[in-house]
């Protein structure tokens, strides 16, 4: 029987049922002699309980429970939906949490050697928008900010003021040799090399030779990143970096800086066209400079002299010495199998062995 349904088939809408309710109730002079017997009932209950009004049993909704029952189906295809996308296309769900993890802030900076070399990123091949993309170079802080240089103090000749220029010294000359836009482009490395004790004859030898006939003996690489302007060209404006400075007293009572520096350089071919290849050139580079007291050492104000050079580089080229870094391309990196198998990242290691060292050339295990 449905709402408002007499007995007798006839209809009635909610709105006249409840009018005749209360009209029977209040016994008003047109209502009907003979109510039916379900009339009757109602009627009696509403004289028993004047307070519960007209809000009975016909106006109620369950609206919670259908609520509820509306947002498990919705929940429940929004399930199967992502479920079925991790099927179809697992490696592009990967990429979105990918991304988001991507837009974080870098990694705080290193102050002492990491204990093992970061873990493996999910593979994502790099694009110009995100030259770093796959890459566990992706957190690293960019250019001069993934330097991290320790609080001064007063070390040997120098009070902690003239430690602080000493070490603000040590960074620019990394900034000037291997971040400079213009040395990376193969122009001469001029300020870096202002930096450097112009007394020191064996360094000044190196790069007299260098820059005019490089060789594997004298070769601008031992100190500097290049690249060769008609082969190569950095991909967007950022070298991303991550590695410290650390000091001691040194001999004849200098300030010995140690600089361990990893620098990442996403490149693509000259004039590349359509081609969209990019590699990442990873160079790692361990420099001991020494701050010389002038009283015991000849020496330039302001300058330093370099104890020793060493540095690892993957993805660089290992030919003969041209004076460049050399990326390979296409065929050249699928055949490119010198050098001894390396992860770039893992900074856990020393750089290399011996005192000065350039033979570290290796195979990128991941780049």
């Amino acid at each position: 029987m449905g709402a408002g349904t007499e007995p007798d088939g006839s209809s009635r809408s909610d709105k006249e049922w409840e009018r005749f309710l209360r009209e029977s109730v209040a016994g008003a002079a047109d209502a009907p002699k003979e109510p039916s017997a379900r009339a009757r009932e109602v009627a009696k209950r509403l004289r028993e309980e004047p307070d519960r009004g007209l809000e009975g049993w016909r106006s109620y909704t369950p609206a919670q429970p259908k609520r509820r029952k509306v947002w498990y189906v919705v929940g429940l295809v929004a399930s199967l939906v992502v479920l079925a996308l991790v099927a179809l296309a697992p490696g592009r769900v990967a990429d979105l949490f990918a991304d988001e993890q991507s837009e974080s802030a870098p990694l705080a900076g290193e102050t002492t050697r990491p204990t093992q070399g970061p873990p493996a990123e999910a593979a994502q091949r790099p694009t110009k928008e995100e030259p770093f993309r796959g890459s566990p170079a992706a957190s690293w802080a960019s250019g001069a900010a993934g330097i991290t240089v320790p609080e001064a103090r007063a070390v040997g000749w120098m009070g902690a003021a003239e430690v602080e220029r000493a070490l603000a010294g040590s960074r620019d000359f990394l900034v000037a040799s291997s971040l400079d836009r213009a040395v990376l482009r193969g122009e001469r490395p001029e300020k870096a090399i202002a930096l450097i004790n112009p007394h020191q004859k064996d360094v000044r030898d190196l790069l007299e030779t260098a820059f005019r006939t490089p060789s594997e003996k004298n070769d601008p690489l031992l100190l500097f990143s290049r690249f060769e302007p008609s082969r190569t060209q950095l991909v967007g404006d950022v070298v991303k970096t991550r590695g410290r400075l650390t000091y001691r007293e040194g001999e004849r009572g200098a300030l010995q800086v140690t600089a361990d520096i990893t620098f990442v350089y996403p490149v693509t071919r000259a004039n590349a066209g359509g081609d969209d290849e990019i590699v990442r050139t990873i160079v790692r580079r361990e420099l001991v400079l020494s701050w010389d007291d002038p009283a015991k050492v000849i020496t330039k104000p302001g300058t330093f002299s370099i104890i020793s050079y060493k540095y690892n580089m993957t993805n660089g080229g290992c030919d003969a010495a041209k004076g460049y870094l050399t990326p390979p391309f296409g065929k050249d990196r699928r055949a490119d199998e010198a050098g001894t198998k390396i992860d770039p990242y893992d900074r856990s290691a020393p750089v290399g062995r011996g005192e000065s060292s350039g033979d570290g050339c290796g195979k990128a295990t991941r780049s």
